[in-house]
């Protein structure tokens, strides 16, 4: 169940070993058959040549021989003396980072890069949602940066800064760990108290001089003395951080949304025989979803998007953009439904190479804010029919009211030339007869 009371969720995005991982990758784009860096004691940093420098990011199989970030190189090179060495890339490292916001920005209009490798998501919105619901929610956004961009990203949830911080360096890698203040005490307090998020090396020294060594000993420490150990400031930031108090805000500006998109991982795959049982209610609904929120921001899309990840975890997609810009449901589906068909049923289709889909998604881009929309003559006559034919209809009563009132006129008129004029007369005249 949802913790009552939570006004804020945030999540906390770092990318795991950003260097080390963008390496690998650029590694691997230019020559597939190498050897992955994330699988073997590697590191990023120094002259390769001359093995000087300082080590600016390392694997996980590098850190189990004791490297460190900012150690020598030459340090590291003692304690593994197979450690592969790479060059930085930072314009690589740039570019993946782009991306890699941009995928954020879909899930979240207020984020905060805090480094090229990390952001804050101001993810309230969900603040309703139970833990289970929001711990799957922060998966999707993982596994989606995973298999668009191939690296892993830990997420930290929580309801303030500092906590989702702390949470996201919890075990690593491709993990999302919760911390919420309810779970300070299990989870945060037993920890090093070099751990806390803000307390440096010196800081950390004088805290075990004291006797403080776990973020607990510093949570129950006296704030007066922790302030005339450390300072008026550090000490009431150290004895609040330890804890678990922070601000909630994430201060990026609002940022506007640059595409929308729904998506969907299936109970069942999807194959040849049972895509057309299947898809068309599954991409009606997201259809709906995804021009609910055009909607909602009054805004409308020229490109229309389907994506799908196969059995084997990859992401395929095709798009296509209107003449028009749209956002109606029914314009969507129908779109969405041409280009699915495209990308699974067509001469290449996922399908006919014998795939199998485990998640469906319709995404709208290519926005257009202006509110209005240029519409094609059948658009208008689809605005227009119902008044159109509510018009013919009036028409064809008062036609027929005019047929019945010419008959009369005339039976009136033959009776009185057979009979009189005062034998038949109409009842509007009775009142004058008397």
């Amino acid at each position: 169940m949802a913790y009552k009371g939570r006004d804020h969720i945030i999540f906390h995005v770092d990318v795991n070993s950003a260097f080390l991982s963008w390496s690998a990758i650029k590694r691997l784009e230019e020559d597939p058959s190498s050897v992955d860096l994330r699988t073997i004691p590697s590191a990023v940093g120094g002259d390769i040549k001359t093995r000087h420098g300082v080590v600016t990011a390392k694997s996980i199989p590098a850190k189990k021989y004791g490297v460190k970030t900012g150690e020598p190189v030459v340090k590291a090179l003692q304690k593994c003396p197979d450690l592969v060495l790479v060059k930085s890339d930072f314009t690589y490292y740039r570019s993946c980072s782009h991306k890699f916001i941009r995928i954020l920005e879909e899930y979240c209009q207020e984020l905060e890069q805090v480094s090229i490798d990390e952001a804050y998501m101001d993810m309230s919105h969900l603040a309703l949602l139970s833990d289970r619901e929001l711990i799957d929610r922060a998966r999707i956004i993982r596994e989606r940066v995973f298999h668009d961009l191939g690296f892993t990203v830990n997420i930290g949830i929580s309801t303030n800064r500092l906590l989702a911080k702390m949470a996201s360096d919890f075990q690593k890698p491709d993990r999302t760990h919760t911390l919420f203040p309810e779970e300070v005490a299990a989870k945060m307090w037993p920890l090093p108290v070099e751990d806390l998020h803000g307390c440096g090396g010196a800081t950390s020294a004088r805290l075990h001089q004291l006797g403080l060594n776990s973020i607990g000993d510093v949570a129950a420490a006296d704030l007066g003395l922790l302030q005339s150990v450390l300072g008026k400031k550090a000490g009431a930031y150290i004895h609040k951080s330890a804890n678990g108090i922070s601000s909630a805000r994430v201060s990026g500006e609002k940022r506007e949304a640059k595409s929308y998109s729904n998506e969907t991982t299936l109970s069942e795959d999807i194959d040849l025989t049972n895509y057309e049982a299947r898809t068309p209610a599954i991409l009606q609904r997201l259809s709906e979803k995804v021009a609910g929120r055009l909607q909602k921001d009054q805004v409308l899309a020229f490109t229309i998007t389907v994506s799908a990840k196969t059995e084997d975890f990859r992401r395929h997609s095709r798009q296509l953009t209107l003449e028009n810009s749209t956002n109606r449901a029914e314009d969507i589906f129908h779109n969405a439904v041409y280009l699915l068909d495209q990308l699974l049923r067509g001469p290449e289709g996922l399908l006919t190479a014998g795939h199998s889909v485990r998640l469906l998604g319709v995404g709208a881009s290519h926005l257009d804010k202006s509110g209005y929309r240029q519409i094609s003559l059948f658009d208008w006559a689809e605005q227009n029919r119902e008044a159109f034919e509510k018009k013919q209809e009036e028409e064809k009563k008062q036609k027929a009211r005019q047929e019945k009132m010419d008959r009369l006129d005339k039976m009136l008129k033959d009776s009185r030339q057979r009979f009189g004029k005062q034998v038949i007369y109409r009842a509007s005249d009775r009142e004058d007869r008397d």
